[in-house]
């Protein structure tokens, strides 16, 4: 067989600068958050999954044409196909930290939040019955909040801050969003107006979860601390703080993530290399243990605990913080669990993969989002 020949003459070192830096783009670029979108069929097969990720693009991919693509093996990264998504625009400017869904069906509104103090909304109906894929145009919002700046000396007017995450309120017709300026702000969607700013923490926010039956908020800071806040007062009720625990004197001096369990009553709080299970009625820490990594999601599945960090990992905790079970899955960090009623999750991050596993355990599909 003749060895191929390559014609220098006409060789474009332009483009293969161009072509390198874009696969390094790609390789390090990072879905921060997923979200199954409403859907009236139980079978996760028929869902449409929502990625927000760190080059400010949203992207929607349908799990039924991964499957019937072949997409992935979550053992063989490198050779993952990207997916073409049935719907790609860009969200924010900089990474987007979070999407949730407002409402139900198809009247729902697609949220989400970002690096440039953002809080955005789509009608999903819009964006979900398009007949041909929306990639890359300009969907303008019908939502779009911006975080108050803050007067310095001489009048000189702060950055907007960061949204790191938000919460969302249905009932009450409010979102929540946990910003980089120690706040936490509460915006009333109809009016689109801040409601209440609920301040105390001393450093800036990384997570909020909404605690609707008791009308509160519960917020995780740098500041190494969980508050729980009355939304109507906005004042603090409680500072849930995992390092005065004996378990955790050497735990990370932030609170990077936290989960509510259906019923309200149990906190999941993950602080670097460890996981904290708190008894709200009780007011006190019932199990913690200490990770292999930094805990960087978490959520409830029934009386189980799943996390997952800083390691190709999946992780199953019940409630006195044994390990049930470890998946291996495909980012080798990841940034968000998303949970489908049927069981099936979705773990995503660096790299921009998603990995779809079953109830069981199993890969059910690995794929490469889309950038913009």
């Amino acid at each position: 067989m003749a060895a191929a020949v390559m014609d220098c003459r006409n060789w474009d070192e332009d483009s293969y600068r161009d072509s390198i830096l874009q696969e390094r783009e790609t390789l390090c670029r990072t879905v921060f958050r997923t979200a199954f979108a409403p859907n009236s069929n139980p079978n996760p097969n028929h869902d449409i999954i929502v990625a927000a990720s760190s080059d400010g693009s949203i992207a929607s991919y349908s799990i039924s044409s991964c499957l019937a693509l072949g997409y992935g093996n979550a053992r063989a990264v490198q050779n993952l196909s990207t997916a073409e998504p049935n719907c790609l625009i860009r969200g924010h400017d900089g990474p987007v930290y979070d999407v949730k869904f407002y409402g139900r069906g198809e009247d729902s509104l697609l949220l989400s939040c970002g690096d440039d103090g953002r809080v955005r909304g789509w009608k999903w109906k819009d964006l979900s019955e398009s007949e041909v894929p929306i990639l890359g145009s300009s969907v303008e919002p019908v939502i779009d909040l911006v975080n108050p700046q803050h007067r310095g000396p001489w009048g000189a007017l702060s950055p907007i801050p960061e949204n790191n995450a938000i919460a969302v309120d249905f009932k009450g017709g409010s979102v929540f969003a946990a910003a980089g300026d120690s706040c936490a702000y509460c915006w009333d969607l109809e009016s689109g107006k801040i409601k209440t700013v609920f301040k105390g923490h001393s450093d800036y926010l990384h997570c909020v979860v909404a605690r609707s039956s008791h009308s509160q908020i519960i917020t995780g800071s740098e500041d190494g601390t969980a508050r729980i806040w009355d939304c109507k007062s906005a004042k603090s009720i409680q500072v849930i703080d995992p390092r005065k625990d004996k378990d955790f004197k050497d735990s990370c001096s932030y609170v990077g993530c936290i989960a509510l369990d259906e019923s309200e009553s149990w906190l999941a709080c993950g602080s670097g290399q460890s996981l904290s299970l708190w008894n709200l009625p009780a007011r006190e820490c019932v199990s913690g243990i200490t990770t292999h990594a930094c805990v960087q999601d978490i959520l409830f599945d029934n009386n189980q605990i799943l996390a997952v960090g800083a390691e190709a990992l999946l992780n199953r905790y019940d409630m006195n913080g044994n390990i049930i079970s470890q998946i291996h899955c495909a980012p080798q960090s990841a940034f968000s669990i998303a949970l489908h009623p049927s069981g099936v999750a979705a773990v995503a991050g660096y790299g921009a993969l998603v990995d779809i596993i079953s109830q069981f355990g199993s890969h059910l599909c690995t794929f490469r989002c889309r950038g913009l």
